[in-house]
């Protein structure tokens, strides 16, 4: 009876229950560290990656929105060009992206912008950069570029 109360091994009351012996201890404690931190870093940065180019999704098209609504607000051309760059600057520091990585095309039909019932279209694209890289402005790795626009009709009562 003795025999089975011990066990199979050698007089060790783990041996056989699966258990780790005493060299195996804390072991598993460092692999999951190290196994956690191996496959969520990657994950971490993807994820602050895909919301950095959402949140230059939503600045190009809030940019584009407000731009086109100044530019045919206007009375002239100079003055609403003027007008559309600020309302992009400022659309697009709101979402932490500066206007020197942000290009304005403004197209309209018939070719005189300022004339009762032409339609002002406003194209802003961003340079949206990968987060957290340690090199200087001269150097700048893009995740994508985003590019939304707008179009407003120019009224015939100013």
């Amino acid at each position: 009876m003795a025999f089975f109360r011990r066990g199979l091994g050698d007089g060790d009351p783990t041996a056989g229950s699966g258990r780790p012996t005493g060299g195996e201890r804390g072991s598993a404690v460092v692999e999951f560290t190290f196994l956690a931190l191996l496959l969520m870093v990657p994950v971490v940065y993807f994820i602050i990656t895909v919301a950095q180019l959402q949140g230059g999704s939503f600045a190009v098209v809030g940019a584009a929105d407000q731009a086109a609504k100044v530019y045919v607000a206007q009375p002239d051309e100079a003055s609403a060009l003027a007008a559309a760059e600020q309302a992009v600057a400022i659309a697009l520091k709101d979402f932490g992206h500066g206007p020197e990585a942000a290009r304005v095309a403004v197209a309209c039909a018939p070719a005189d912008c300022q004339s009762a019932g032409s339609t002002v279209s406003v194209t802003v694209s961003l340079d949206v950069p990968l987060p957290f890289l340690p090199f200087g402005e001269g150097f700048r790795l893009g995740a994508t570029e985003v590019e939304a626009s707008s179009t407003q009709l120019v009224g015939r009562f100013r």
